[in-house]
């Protein structure tokens, strides 16, 4: 159930075992890839998890246990990216205010009695506050809620080697869930000017704070290696394992 579709009397007749709230960025992608990347596919590893969820609720309603559904939040579009500020329409907020607005959305599910919630992310510069917001959301003694956050290029098993950035695994993606807005005549070009990897280390240290230091065109890694066929499977292997998270939130209790 997409809550931003939903009246709110479908929300109360709804039985809610779990919500996704899909967590973003609106940051540049590259010259193939749109700003939009990181929020578009949290939406659709969100979306495809919450009908794997459910298809494995209705399976253990047939068996007689309970079935239940999953509400998807409206995507928070905009978060920690300060780092491609250098290339144009890259938006960012601060870490702190993302982590409060990012909280304060996720607490007002718990007082419609929707008391687990998977932060959804598809942005690598997210997974800190978000870690962070997940346990100060399960602490909170103003409610019963509990919160995990899940990072959907991490949970596709030998292909996050590969993540990069809008490189093959964010290509790949979106060439399977949103095709339209892959530059093909431009990704050639994005491979040709791609940095091999992220950022300049030495002694396990990154010296460049800004992605710019080391990608003139924004791209890591080859876009030309992520097709469809690839998104689909990574699509499959990330929704496979939210659902499986999920129903591992909903049966754990509040800490």
């Amino acid at each position: 159930m997409r809550l931003a579709d939903a009246t709110w009397t479908d929300v109360r007749d709804a039985d809610v075992d779990v919500a996704f709230v899909p967590v973003g960025s609106t940051e540049q992608h590259g010259p193939h890839a749109p700003l939009g990347t990181d929020t578009l596919d949290a939406v659709a590893v969100a979306e495809a998890g919450a009908t794997t969820y459910e298809g494995a609720a209705a399976d253990r309603d047939a068996s007689g246990e309970s079935a239940g559904e999953v509400a998807v939040a409206p995507p928070i579009p905009v978060g920690v990216a300060e780092e491609h500020r250098a290339f144009d329409g890259t938006m960012w907020v601060s870490p702190d205010a993302f982590r409060a607005y990012v909280r304060e959305a996720a607490e007002s599910l718990p007082h419609h009695g929707v008391d687990r919630v998977v932060f959804v992310n598809g942005h690598g510069g997210n997974v800190e506050a978000l870690a962070e917001v997940a346990r100060l959301f399960s602490r909170d003694d103003a409610h019963d809620g509990y919160a995990v956050a899940f990072t959907w290029f991490e949970a596709v098993g030998e292909h996050a080697g590969d993540m990069g950035h809008a490189g093959p695994l964010e290509t790949a993606l979106l060439r399977a869930t949103a095709p339209d807005l892959v530059r093909e005549d431009r990704v050639a070009a994005a491979s040709e000017g791609a940095a091999d990897r992220w950022g300049e280390w030495v002694s396990g240290v990154n010296l460049a704070h800004d992605s710019d230091a080391f990608t003139e065109n924004g791209v890591v890694g080859d876009p030309t290696a992520g097709d469809a066929e690839r998104g689909e499977a990574l699509l499959d292997l990330a929704s496979d394992a939210l659902a499986e998270l999920a129903a591992a939130v909903v049966e754990r209790e509040s800490i």
